[in-house]
């Protein structure tokens, strides 16, 4: 498909000639953003193929947030720059759109720039950090087609207290800051909790007003029956646990209000109606999804549709058992599952079929930028341009 459709797209953007020698930067990186974007479409509309997976690609974190498990079992070992980007061709085969470089924190991991160029060339990008690390990485994540950046509060005291660490709120800010000015697409991901229940709003306000955009998460932990489920991330602790079930719900409802005027709050609202539900109801609109549109790869490449339930594969094996019985029974299991309120398995749950999927690849498109906003910071200067035209103009 995309083999048959470049040739007649071979045009340098400034001359209008067709490259008929060396082609000049712009017209290749306008070439290779083309490709991505045709892959990543075919990948979309391609039925009973997997959308989402999430890779914690390190189990190192340099924070101590309260509601979290993953600093209390930090493990040194993890794969190898060759190994992921192994494991990365596995997931493209596999038909995976979007990937989330997540830990820990994956900035601890030397070799993330390269990570990110390799996974860029095929997927939709997302690198999450805690705030402390992102600001003085600008070069690292330049590639990423999102960053996105933890602050649970605009309260200094209070967000220190949830991360553990002091100057955690004025370290992200100015992570936030810095990103957006270099051109790189941030966001800001709030975990809602009781202890910032009602300053969500305000928030989100402080945050649409710079024109950063928002994707939330929930408080949520692990209440799981295995013993050997993939590895543990939410902590239980009462402080956290929404118990204001009205409140949540205005929230959920000031939201999809919100949505019809800012598109930069990254929520769907079929998402924001489902845990609307879920609060005021306690009823679960959906089925969950693991195994089928998504699923979770630790940091030693294990896979599991989860975190809460144990390895399924490794994740080169995944081309091989993706279709077998085994899996169907796994996926079977999962679909019944009521354990979690974690807000991603929630949300590519209830997005699960194509046309969902070609809308969420479009969002991302549209809010990030992706292919046009970044990659103009990458473009040549006008005398530059005005060179590439002049030079292929001399060769037609």
């Amino acid at each position: 498909m995309v083999s048959s459709i470049f040739p007649k797209l071979s045009y340098c953007l400034f001359s209008g000639r067709p490259i008929s020698a060396q082609p000049c930067a712009y017209s290749v990186r306008s070439s290779m953003m083309l490709q991505k974007a045709l892959s990543i479409m075919f990948r979309s509309l391609t039925p009973n193929r997997p959308y989402h997976a999430q890779w914690m690609i390190t189990r190192k974190c340099n924070y101590r947030c309260k509601g979290c498990n993953v600093w209390r079992e930090q493990d040194k070992k993890e794969l190898t720059t060759e190994e992921i980007k192994r494991g990365l061709d596995v997931l493209k085969e596999l038909g995976i759109v979007e990937i989330v470089l997540s830990g820990g924190n994956p900035l601890l991991r030397d070799d993330l720039k390269e990570i990110i160029e390799y996974a860029s060339r095929s997927f939709i990008v997302t690198v999450y950090d805690n705030g402390s690390m992102a600001g003085d990485n600008i070069d690292t994540l330049q590639k990423a087609d999102f960053v996105a950046i933890s602050i649970d509060s605009l309260d200094p005291l209070k967000n220190d207290r949830i991360k553990g660490v002091k100057g955690s709120l004025r370290k992200a800010l100015q992570a936030v800051e810095r990103l957006d000015k270099e051109g790189i697409n941030v966001s800001v991901t709030p975990t809602i909790s009781q202890i910032n229940l009602y300053e969500i709003m305000d928030s989100t306000n402080y945050f649409l007003k710079k024109g950063i955009p928002l994707w939330y998460c929930l408080y949520s932990y692990d209440a799981s029956e295995e013993s050997n489920q993939l590895f543990r991330i939410g902590k239980k602790n009462d402080e956290f646990l929404i118990n204001d079930t009205k409140a949540m719900a205005k929230l959920c409802n000031s939201l999809i209000s919100m949505q019809k005027t800012h598109s930069n709050i990254l929520m769907t609202t079929k998402t924001l109606e489902a845990i609307r539900s879920l609060y005021l109801e306690g009823k679960r609109t959906w089925k969950c999804q693991a195994l089928r549109n998504f699923f979770i790869i630790d940091h030693l490449g294990r896979v599991a549709g989860c975190h809460l339930h144990k390895p399924a594969a490794s994740i080169f094996d995944l081309p091989k058992v993706w279709n077998s019985e085994e899996f169907d029974a796994l996926r079977r299991i999962h679909s019944e599952c009521t354990r979690c309120t974690y807000l991603c398995y929630i949300f590519y749950s209830i997005h699960s079929n194509v046309i969902g999927n070609l809308q969420l690849a479009q969002k991302r498109w549209k809010n990030a930028g992706i292919f046009f906003r970044k990659s103009n910071s990458a473009l040549p200067s006008l005398k530059t341009q005005e060179e590439c035209a002049t030079c292929l103009g001399s060769r037609s």
